[in-house]
């Protein structure tokens, strides 16, 4: 059956109604705080691009019909786990206040509560991975010591003689691509296809991934609808890659932008530092490196032919420069 863009579209999103059902089922648990602790960000919602991102993979096998289908549901469960289990523990250790626009989760409990509930989803991954055999539960491992090494990289920042800008893209590599690449992964295993063409997707989506949160970043600063308040990254002292460029560019004409970046910017100052970041040129920069990252997420794909599948992926690539724009 050739599958014409729109039933590809139908079929991601039936799949994807599956993991989210998966997904309640597997925070279940007779300790009944521990279950709403546990709900509480994943009812908050989400766009759940990673499990999207598996199931689009495996797409990839329809037209042959040699999809894993419980593979396919089960990796995707596990990588959103794996996703919000991040964000419990981020959220403590940057001491956000707000995740997706309600309290987060220690200052609705205690910093040790959102700790233990990440670790528990943690592990609620594991056990629903361990049928999926050594391969893919040794991939996982490493990506989680990714993504845990990402972090901590980021807590740490550049050490001496190290360059900021690359350390940041490290850190990037490592807290967000590593799991994306492993989501596009385990569409590429659960479809069946050859390792030549699971590498080719891993490369795709560690790509994307440095893409997206590229793209994210900058949204905080150009966005005005995009679910979080712009800013945000000014407010908490959080360096990106505008600002770090403007850094290293030091030219005399950006001294009162460099004067807020040197830390956290005040309330009262957000909408100048806001306003002199949009007009400087490491917009455009930071622009052309998210298309660059998006043009070599693509190529990855130039030797998968031309279906619904591949051309959703390729999708993809566009909407995290478009978004920006």
């Amino acid at each position: 059956m050739v599958w014409s863009d729109e039933q590809f579209a139908g079929w991601v999103a039936e799949q994807s109604g599956r993991v989210e059902r998966r997904l309640h089922e597997a925070v279940q648990t007779p300790y009944s705080f521990v279950e709403e602790a546990a709900r509480y960000l994943i009812d908050l919602g989400g766009k759940r691009f990673r499990p999207a991102l598996v199931i689009a993979g495996c797409g990839l096998g329809l037209a042959d019909e040699r999809i894993d289908d419980e593979g396919m549901i089960r990796s995707g469960v596990i990588v959103e786990l794996t996703h919000v289990a991040s964000l419990y523990h981020d959220d403590v250790m940057d001491e956000a206040t707000v995740r997706r626009g309600a309290p987060t989760a220690h200052r609705r409990w205690t910093n040790s509560v959102a700790i233990m509930v990440g670790d528990f989803l943690l592990a609620q991954a594991s056990q629903i991975g361990a049928v999926l055999g050594e391969e893919f539960m040794v991939y996982q491992a490493q990506t989680l010591a990714t993504l845990v090494q990402g972090q901590i990289a980021e807590m740490r920042g550049p050490g001496p003689g190290v360059d900021p800008i690359t350390h940041h893209l490290d850190v990037i590599n490592g807290k967000t691509a590593a799991l994306i690449a492993a989501s596009a992964r385990y569409g590429g295993m659960f479809a069946r296809l050859d390792s030549d063409q699971i590498e080719a997707l891993t490369r795709y989506g560690q790509r994307l991934g440095m893409a997206f949160q590229l793209a994210d970043d900058l949204l905080d600063i150009v966005g005005h609808d995009f679910g979080k308040q712009p800013g945000t990254d000014l407010r908490e002292g959080v360096p990106t890659l505008a600002p770090l460029l403007i850094a290293q560019a030091n030219r005399p004409e950006d001294a009162r932008l460099l004067e807020f970046l040197a830390g956290p910017v005040s309330e009262d100052d957000i909408p100048e530092a806001l306003a002199l970041l949009r007009a400087n040129p490491a917009i455009r920069e930071v622009r052309a490196q998210i298309q660059q990252w998006s043009d070599d997420a693509a190529a990855q794909l130039d030797g998968f032919c031309d279906d619904a599948a591949t051309r959703a992926l390729r999708l993809l690539c566009d909407q995290a420069v478009v978004r920006t724009v």
